[in-house]
C-alpha cells in the first residue's frame, strides 16, 4: 500500500481521512457529513459557537459523544428559548451530569443567545452575519497539507470576526476557538489535500448560496 502523505490516515474501510478524524465511528461520521460542510441555518450556527466555548479546554470528541445531552439542555439551541433562562436554569443545568458543568461556560452560552438574537435582528439572520467574515482566496494557503494547518490556529479573519464578538458582548469566541468554528461550518475547507471529503466539502462550497445582510 502506498505510504500517505503526512497528515492523512487510512481508515479500516480503506477510506483517507485528516489524521484527527482517528477510528471512533462517531467522529469519522462527523468529518466525513458535517466538518467543513458549508452551514447556513441560524440554530446550527448558534449550536456550533456554543459547543466551541464549551470545548475549551477539552478535546472536540468529548463534547461530541454528548452533543445529543447539549441538545436537550439547552432547548435545541434555540437561541429565542436560550435567551430567557434563569437562574433556576443554571442551577438545573449544573446539575446536569450529561453536560459539562462549568457555570461560566453555561452563563456564557445564555449570554451569547441574547446576543445571537440581536446579531440576527441587525443583520437579518447569523448566518448573513458570519459569512461576511468567509477568508478571501489570497488569505488562504495554496496547497492544504499538514504543515499549512499547524498555522492556522488563528487567522486574520477569525481574529476579525473574534474581535466583533467580543464588541458586540459574545463571551468564550477567542480567536481560536473562532476559528475552530469556521473550519467546523464550512467558511473553511480545511480538508487536507488528499483526504477522500475534500472535494466533496469544496463542491458543496461552490455550490452554496451565501447569506447576504439585511
Amino acid at each position: 500500500m502506498d505510504r500517505l502523505p503526512k497528515g492523512l490516515t487510512r481508515g479500516e474501510d480503506g477510506v483517507v481521512r485528516c489524521f484527527w478524524a482517528g477510528s471512533d465511528p462517531l467522529y469519522r461520521r462527523y468529518h466525513d457529513q458535517e466538518w467543513g460542510f458549508p452551514v447556513a441555518d441560524d440554530r446550527r450556527l448558534f449550536e456550533k459557537v456554543c459547543l466551541e466555548g464549551f470545548q475549551s479546554g477539552l478535546s472536540w470528541l468529548t463534547i461530541l459523544r454528548k452533543r445529543e445531552n447539549f441538545r436537550a439542555a439547552f432547548s435545541g439551541f434555540d437561541s429565542d428559548r436560550v435567551a430567557r433562562f434563569g437562574s433556576r436554569d443554571v442551577a438545573r443545568l449544573l446539575r446536569d451530569a450529561g453536560i459539562v458543568r462549568h457555570r461560566g461556560k453555561i452563563e456564557s452560552t445564555i449570554n451569547n443567545a441574547a446576543r445571537a438574537r440581536e446579531l440576527a435582528r441587525a443583520h437579518g439572520s447569523l448566518a448573513a452575519f458570519f459569512w461576511a467574515y468567509e477568508p478571501t482566496p489570497a488569505e488562504r494557503p495554496r496547497r492544504l497539507t499538514r504543515a499549512a494547518l499547524m498555522k492556522l490556529a488563528t487567522t486574520p479573519a477569525s481574529v476579525r470576526l473574534s474581535k466583533e464578538l467580543k464588541r458586540l458582548g459574545f463571551s468564550f469566541v477567542g480567536p481560536t476557538t473562532v476559528y475552530a468554528f469556521m473550519q467546523a461550518m464550512g467558511l473553511v475547507n480545511d480538508h487536507l489535500e488528499g483526504c477522500a471529503v475534500r472535494e466533496r466539502a469544496e463542491r458543496a462550497r461552490e455550490r452554496f448560496r451565501r447569506p447576504r445582510r439585511a
